[in-house]
């Protein structure tokens, strides 16, 4: 499994990206929305962590980018952000994030976001392939 780390905070970029690799987790890291959504249009990444404020190209308008391409649209996306507010959460929601992950967070709550989220995706999968071997079967 590949997760793309992005954070414009050097330090906690970097930490999140060990806290994964422990786990047996592969990561890739941008230090900006641009890069980070380049880097998860030519990685196809399993899962993206991104920060809400930075400069360039905030998590939103990451988010946003991500969601418009048929290739990057079904990511799992987890925004993470020190604001808590809930507009700036439901604003999340309604571009599309699948979850929030509010800074400063454990790396036991990072862990269950990412599992949760992995763990869904493999749901939806499941259930496409089902449904497309019905149709196989109907034909």
């Amino acid at each position: 499994m590949n997760i793309l780390v992005i954070d414009d905070e050097d330090l906690f970029r970097e930490s999140i990206g060990t806290a994964l690799r422990r786990r047996g987790f592969d990561t890739l890291e941008a230090g900006n929305g641009r890069m980070g959504a380049e880097l998860a249009r030519r990685h196809q990444p399993d899962l993206v962590l991104c920060d809400v404020n930075m400069e360039q190209m905030n998590g939103y308008q990451t988010l946003e980018s991500l969601r418009r391409e048929p290739a990057t649209a079904t990511i799992p996306f987890i925004l993470m952000t020190g604001v808590g507010d809930t507009a700036a959460m439901r604003k999340g929601m309604d571009l599309g994030a699948d979850d929030y992950l509010p800074k400063p967070f454990t790396a036991p709550q990072l862990y269950s976001a990412i599992d949760a989220r992995l763990k869904q995706r493999e749901v939806l999968r499941q259930n496409a392939e089902k449904k497309l071997d019905d149709l196989r079967a109907s034909l």
